[in-house]
């Protein structure tokens, strides 16, 4: 913690003085980003950084192997579905984007199973990408922990379009959805294309 404490005191010192006037305005005025990033928790993958964002710029839900459950109001807990109804339709961000990244934990998880000190939550969350470790089987790829990062970003973006006010939106241009994952090891972000596959950015 002390080291973290000390990564404020330089804040204050450094950075909150040359963007102390860029805080005051959103604070005065509210946030309008410019995107919605569905991400990683992982701590390697900083969607800010990747981006070179600016406070205000994107909103960000990380969740583990930044997965998007499919549309189901209940009476349940929905934090993913819950961040994804005020971006979209109370500030209303343009573009949403999924974020997947290399080696991601979560998805060797799926594929080999969860750690056993993490059955409790995380086995069953990542059962809503079994589509994805499904459709890895089935191909066989040389890679498949990669090809299941890249797969998962795939389905959570159809279950974006499950939620009926996602779908309205993409489908009068409201609402742009994207797909990339980030290759820690190297540095390059990887876009889905139309045709499925992935192209360095």
């Amino acid at each position: 913690m002390e080291r973290l404490i000390a990564g404020y005191r330089r804040f204050r010192q450094g950075a909150w003085p040359e963007r102390r006037a860029l805080f005051e305005t959103l604070a005065r005025e509210g946030q309008s980003p410019r995107a919605m990033v569905v991400a990683c928790s992982d701590s390697r993958v900083d969607p800010a950084m990747i981006f070179d964002a600016a406070p205000g710029e994107l909103f960000i839900l990380r969740n583990v192997a930044n997965l998007v459950p499919p549309f189901q109001p209940d009476a349940q807990f929905h934090a993913t579905s819950a961040a994804l109804e005020f971006a979209v339709r109370v500030l209303e961000v343009p573009d949403l984007i999924v974020l997947g990244h290399g080696m991601c934990g979560g998805i060797r998880a799926l594929m080999e199973g969860a750690p056993p000190a993490a059955s409790d939550f995380l086995g069953p969350w990542m059962r809503i990408a079994e589509p994805a470790k499904r459709r890895v089987l089935e191909c066989r790829p040389a890679d498949p922990l990669t090809e299941c990062e890249r797969e998962a970003v795939k389905l959570s973006l159809e279950n974006l379009l499950t939620f009926p006010w996602i779908a309205e939106r993409v489908s009068n241009g409201r609402l742009r959805l994207h797909g990339a994952t980030f290759d820690i090891r190297f540095g390059v972000l990887w876009r889905l294309q139309p045709d499925g596959s992935f192209a360095e950015a």
